[in-house]
């Protein structure tokens, strides 16, 4: 995907996630709305950016609010020389083209054995293949990851490049959000 570098410069209150799961050093920063406007899609998204001077790649997460949120781990608070609390400085640009997203081993698994689902997945794009894996990792229960992949590959196998049910910005659908920051 190719976008205009757009740069957004703003400063953000660097919060700690009330449920940080099993690693409690990271950080996460909500992206003002103008900022987020600046980027080609409410969906995740790939930027390089700086954090006080400290450059960085990482991909935004929709908040569900038609703006973004970044999680920073501690390697780059550590390097950034900020801590929860800080209010730290933040560039971000558009990469030029997407980079081409990890397949979860279950869904590689399936797409090993439906040989025309493979086919549509590899004429997909690189954001519908973004999409795809982010209506399926965002499932809350295995329960249903597990009957996402199975209804992925039978629709890739139909010839259905996009998923056609998933709220990538999870403005509509209310399904996705920025963590709840801890009360401090």
């Amino acid at each position: 995907m190719t976008t205009i570098a757009a740069k957004s410069r703003f400063v953000a209150k660097l919060l700690r996630p009330a449920k940080p799961g099993d690693d409690a050093s990271w950080a996460f920063v909500v992206l003002p709305r103008e900022a987020s406007e600046q980027l080609p899609r409410r969906g995740r998204t790939s930027v390089e950016g700086t954090i006080n001077g400290q450059p960085f790649q990482a991909t935004l997460e929709p908040d569900g609010q038609l703006s973004h949120w970044l999680q920073v781990n501690s390697a780059l608070l550590e390097a950034a020389g900020a801590a929860v609390g800080d209010v730290v400085t933040l560039e971000l640009t558009p990469v030029k083209k997407e980079p081409e997203p990890d397949i979860p081993a279950d869904l590689q698994q399936a797409l090993a054995s439906a040989a025309e689902a493979r086919k549509v997945w590899n004429s997909t794009t690189t954001l519908a293949r973004v999409d795809w894996i982010h209506w399926i990792t965002s499932a809350k229960q295995l329960k249903t990851r597990a009957k996402r992949i199975s209804d992925a590959c039978d629709m890739l196998a139909s010839g259905k490049k996009q998923v056609c049910c998933f709220d990538s910005s999870g403005y509509y659908s209310k399904a996705l959000r920025a963590p709840e920051a801890e009360n401090s």
